[in-house]
């Protein structure tokens, strides 16, 4: 950010300033108030100012240089991987509450005299509140950074967690759990966008790998500790709640010392204001500053727009589609799992949250898959494009439905419990693998705007997350586990063609698309001017 602008490029910027009252400098190379305004800038000159008059009304833009260690994205190494562990970890704290709020069922439907939609009401809302208000709150981080959004993101989910452990009714529990839902999302969403402020755009596929993997993972292991808990007659439920509220409550005191904020423009603005308070001088300010819109305008825009391409864009409407599916029967199997093992295999809560293991062991798989998938890509991008990325895709389209019929059929008393579980271990081998290829495939796609197709398909998503659970537990009492998990699997066979034909007709797709188009005939011109710039250099 900023690189064009460096002193190393002197002459070549003095022949094209362009006759405006704004000058742009560099991080580290600010005019000095106390030097003639006449003063011609130079590498070695502490003043960087183009050969104009500087009146009071000039302005001077602040930048970082190149290189510059105070810049995001030229951290260390191992800053970069201990702030995208410390964001990963945030997502690792939020992402178990769903499935282990379904471990306590039982005891929380004793303790409350709720009946059991109620309590998969309260199950599914979370999703809900997840999946609604980042279209609200996403703009936030272009105001205040990333940093306060996530501390309140923290802080309110630990509250909700408190709120929920010591509720008298099942209503309470139903707003500490959309509301707990809001706050993890506004900050669980900026996840990515912090791995995109530190980390190159070809660096970015094992840190999002990582980031995919401690979601799945804590979600499994979550589950398992909130299945013993449940065991445990003196714990239970509340304490599900309680222990969350101070693991939560744990990660935001230790957010205080140790969160930074990455992302550049704030920290560009908070350096502009500190020299304007320094040298008594106001024009320092960030490129964009002029331009940049309103806060309601921001919200406007990130409310309308991932809804605008979710019905206008091929390629979003059919991702969508395929996740909104996947989504929602990955928590119909979180939910069934206590009933299937329970009432099938005769296992006790604790031996039930076992299983979520396949949580664990789909997660490693996925890794894996996501390496060779890397290398797939960088052999074939150059011939296939943003499509390079789909190859895991096709074969993940063949596995859902494989597995979905695997613990559907081997769900059975007569045969060995392992093999619902192989079942149960694909699809989250799948769950995975589709979450990572369909983030980056959608921010190869659509470059800038990637943020907008991103949120559509997280809405579409959360949707299903939300909407299955609500009748799915009617589906298995009317039809039974084996047969409304066949209808899944025919649904799941029906979906099969949606990674191919993005992987076969991507291309066009994207022609005919205004968005993409717009982006690619950009591009090409980005090119065009590069090269008769290379060619004088």
């Amino acid at each position: 950010m900023g690189t064009d602008n460096a002193p190393e490029n002197m002459s070549s910027m003095l022949l094209n300033v362009p006759i405006s009252p704004v000058k742009t400098l560099s991080f580290g190379t600010l005019p000095n108030a106390n030097k003639s305004a006449s003063t011609i800038g130079s590498p070695t000159d502490s003043v960087y100012a183009a050969s104009t008059i500087v009146s009071p009304t000039d302005s001077f833009y602040v930048e970082f240089r190149c290189g510059d260690p105070r810049n995001p994205i030229n951290y260390s190494w191992v800053r970069k991987w201990c702030i995208t562990l410390f964001v990963c970890a945030f997502n690792g704290i939020t992402s178990p509450a769903t499935p282990s709020f379904a471990m306590g069922y039982d005891s929380m439907i004793r303790d409350l005299n709720c009946t059991r939609f109620q309590a998969t009401v309260a199950y599914c809302l979370y999703s809900l509140g997840f999946g609604i208000v980042p279209l609200f709150t996403s703009a936030l981080s272009e105001e205040i950074g990333r940093r306060p959004i996530y501390l309140m993101s923290v802080f309110l989910g630990a509250m909700c967690n408190v709120l929920a452990a010591f509720s008298d009714n099942i209503q309470t529990v139903m707003v500490a759990r959309i509301l707990g839902g809001a706050s993890a999302s506004t900050g669980a969403i900026l996840v990515g966008g912090t791995i995109a402020d530190i980390w190159g755009p070809e660096e970015r596929s094992l840190p999002m790998a990582v980031f995919s993997m401690v979601s799945m993972v804590t979600t499994g292991l979550g589950s398992i500790i909130s299945a013993w808990l449940e065991l445990n007659p003196h714990l239970q439920w509340r304490w599900i709640q309680r222990i969350q509220a101070i693991v939560q409550g744990t990660y935001f005191l230790l957010s205080l010392i140790i969160m930074e904020e990455t992302r550049s423009q704030i920290i560009l603005r908070r350096i502009a204001k500190k020299l304007c308070k320094e040298t008594g001088d106001d024009r320092y300010r960030v490129r964009g500053e002029e331009t940049r819109p309103k806060l309601s305008a921001m919200i406007k825009m990130s409310c309308t727009r991932p809804i605008m391409f979710v019905l206008t864009e091929p390629i979003v409407t059919s991702i969508c589609i395929w996740v909104f599916f996947m989504s929602g029967v990955l928590y119909v199997q979180i939910g069934s799992v206590s009933g299937v093992f329970k009432h099938i295999y005769h296992f006790n809560v604790g031996q039930s949250g076992l299983v979520f293991i396949t949580v664990v062991v789909g997660s490693i798989l996925g890794l894996l898959a996501n390496f060779y998938q890397d290398v797939l890509y960088r052999k074939c991008v150059s011939r296939r494009g943003p499509e390079a990325r789909l190859y895991i895709a096709c074969l993940v389209a063949l596995l859902l439905p494989t597995s979905i019929f695997i613990y559907a059929w081997t769900a059975d008393s007569r045969i060995f419990w392992m093999w619902p579980v192989v079942g149960l271990s694909i699809f989250m081998f799948c769950s995975f693998v589709s979450y990572q290829v369909v983030f980056i495939y959608l921010a190869d796609c659509y470059g800038p705007m990637a943020s907008s197709a991103l949120a559509g398909q997280g809405l579409a998503r959360n949707m299903g997350s939300f909407g299955f659970p609500l009748f799915s537990h009617i589906m298995f009492k009317k039809l039974t586990y084996k047969w409304a998990n066949t209808i899944f699997g025919g649904v799941a066979v029906l979906l099969i063609p949606v990674p191919f034909i993005l992987f076969l007709y991507g291309p066009s797709l994207r022609k005919r698309s205004t968005m993409c188009s717009q982006l690619m005939q950009d591009e090409e011109k980005s090119e065009q001017l590069e090269f008769p710039k290379s060619q004088l250099n």
